[in-house]
């Protein structure tokens, strides 16, 4: 049976294409991730905190902003850690992460988050709260090394 030339050629392009997005798959690491966040909210809110970053046993001091709008009210501490994956170096955890999300707290409570930065840096989140906040927003969070 005789292949021609060009589909041959596509074929390869479509390997070597395949390859490299494993590759660069196979290549990226993942890295730890603490902080607490202080959050006031009365329908447009504003949170700050910071925490550290580790990657490669090597632990960076870390800065987050983050600005709310929605269905929000209240005021809470969020002490999250997690996870930062498809990362190659570390300052691809810097940047602005989006999500909408809700919960709420009342003395206690709890929140899971899952974010994807324009580096494509995913953070996945658990958060243990404190305070009083109800929420139904949508919000972005900026991440820096300090």
């Amino acid at each position: 049976m005789k292949i021609s030339s060009g589909f041959r050629s596509i074929a390869v392009a479509a390997v070597a294409t395949a390859s490299i997005g494993f590759a660069s798959a196979a290549h990226a690491d993942s890295g730890t991730i603490r902080f607490a966040v202080y959050k006031a909210a009365f329908f447009v809110g504003g949170s700050g905190g910071e925490g550290t970053f580790t990657f490669h046993g090597r632990t960076y001091p870390i800065s987050v902003g983050a600005v709310s709008g929605g269905l929000a009210f209240g005021v809470s501490k969020t002490y999250f850690r997690g996870t930062v994956r498809h990362i190659k170096r570390a300052r691809d955890v810097t940047g602005v992460y989006g999500a909408a999300g809700g919960g709420g707290a009342l003395g206690k409570g709890a929140q899971v988050i899952v974010m994807t930065n324009d580096k494509g840096a995913r953070l996945e989140l658990t958060g243990r709260q404190v305070g009083l906040q109800v929420n139904a927003d949508l919000s972005g969070m900026s991440i820096s090394l300090r």
